[in-house]
């Protein structure tokens, strides 16, 4: 086999091109081993932002704390509570009350519902409804839908609610 000049020649350019490539795959692969380090690394300050952000939080919280521990003693005199100063019951806390003095406002007292009794003795859960104009109690079987009576509409007419 006899090799020429420009058979030489496109060897030698085939065979640097193979480097060239080789090289550039090298290069690729170490550019994406940087790029995935980079990212790590960038991942990796957020992280330490936010713990810096909470520990900062927490800082400023505890000389809060601290800065109203100091002012309680100093200005008010305020202090945790302590064991001795729990109630135990209901007669313990009647101890420390007082009579009321002269010229003292009655004690606010809560009303409680009164229920009255419907059809047959029975006990009606509801309250019985007072007319704002005649102060006459109604109960539900007293309703005119439910007897027939002559009932007046929003306009004022007179209608049966009786059909027919």
């Amino acid at each position: 086999m006899n090799l020429t000049r420009d058979r030489i020649r496109s060897i030698g350019w085939a065979f640097i091109l193979t480097i060239c490539i080789a090289l550039s795959a090298a290069l690729m692969l170490r550019v994406n081993a940087v790029k995935g380090q980079v990212h790590e690394a960038e991942s990796r300050i957020v992280s330490l932002k936010r713990q810096i952000g909470i520990l900062e939080i927490e800082f400023q919280t505890r000389a809060n704390q601290q800065q109203l521990d100091a002012l309680n003693a100093v200005e008010f005199g305020y202090s945790a509570p302590g064991a001795g100063q729990y109630i135990e019951g209901e007669r313990q806390l009647a101890a420390f009350g007082k009579p009321r003095g002269p010229g003292a406002p009655s004690p606010i007292r809560m009303s409680s519902t009164v229920t009255g009794t419907g059809a047959g003795g029975k006990a009606d859960p509801f309250i019985a409804m007072v007319s704002p104009l005649g102060g006459a109690a109604r109960t539900v079987e007293d309703a005119p839908a439910a007897t027939g009576e002559n009932v007046s509409d929003h306009d004022g007419k007179r209608r049966s609610s009786k059909p027919g």
